[in-house]
């Protein structure tokens, strides 16, 4: 089996180690780990039976995961062999510029890993240049992607605007389900109760849109009678700025990440 070698051990590093092992897309011990924290690297040593690697070795994918304000440039310089493929989930930081501080010729892919990494659902964006198209969908690239959601390509210059709307998007759903749970408490329901039932019905829903292809106003139609409860409960919302509120919400991410991205 082919090695992994991840340089920087963070929160998504973790994540994304947890769902190789647990997918068995790679044994831990084709898992190397560098850090410049050593109770970092022992800690996932012990948790997942990876191997630290006190020096940056050579690996058929290495995934840059160290911060965007970190010697990342002084790390790339470091591989020698155009016999790898890098995945960057470094944010803010482009292809080109990595590109341009390796001494060889290196595939590169960028990508903004989703959040959802536990639960196999979600979309991580996925970019490169011209030149690396084909390497991108290689099979050891796609399982790579594959065992913690799924993967959509998509341009560079998009990468901001995915971030702020599917990357953070499980942030919208959240908010909405903790709404929907105290709205639950504040008309007589238990918290418990109202928690179960939210998590039914977002989840029965979604399967509702995904399974029917219907259009969200067709099923909205065939649950709202005439002067009934569904269509009295909707008219509140429309009173709200709920729509509107939501939208500049995922505006206002793309923004900042747009904003991250430059003070690099």
């Amino acid at each position: 089996m082919s090695n992994i070698l991840f340089i920087g051990s963070g929160h998504m590093s973790e994540a994304i180690i947890r769902a190789l092992i647990k997918n068995k897309v790679y044994k831990p011990q084709n898992i190397l780990v560098n850090d410049i924290v050593k109770s970092r690297l022992d800690y996932l040593q012990l948790t997942y039976g990876v191997t630290p690697s006190e020096k940056i070795v050579n690996a058929d994918i290495i995934v840059l995961g160290v911060r965007p304000q970190d010697a990342w440039s002084d790390i790339v310089q470091q591989f020698k062999t155009n016999k790898i493929i890098i995945i960057s989930i470094i944010a803010g930081v482009t292809i080109a510029q990595i590109k341009a501080s390796l001494t060889v010729d290196i595939p590169v892919i960028r990508t903004i890993p989703n959040t959802l990494t536990e639960t196999g659902f979600g979309y991580s964006g996925v970019a490169t240049d011209v030149n690396d198209q084909a390497v991108a969908k290689q099979r050891s690239v796609t399982q790579f992607f594959n065992s913690f959601g799924k993967l959509e390509y998509i341009d560079e210059s998009l990468l901001d605007i995915f971030t702020g709307y599917a990357v953070a998007g499980p942030n919208y759903i959240y908010y909405f389900y903790e709404s929907l749970v105290d709205a639950g408490v504040l008309v007589g329901l238990s918290r418990d109760m109202a928690k179960r039932i939210a998590i039914e019905n977002l989840h029965g829903a979604a399967c509702m849109l995904q399974s029917s292809q219907k259009h969200p106003r067709q099923l909205l139609d065939i649950n709202n009678s005439p002067a009934g409860v569904g269509i009295h409960s909707l008219y509140e919302l429309n009173n709200s700025d709920f729509a509107a509120g939501l939208q500049r919400s995922v505006r206002a991410g793309v923004i900042r990440t747009v904003e991250l991205g430059k003070k690099q």
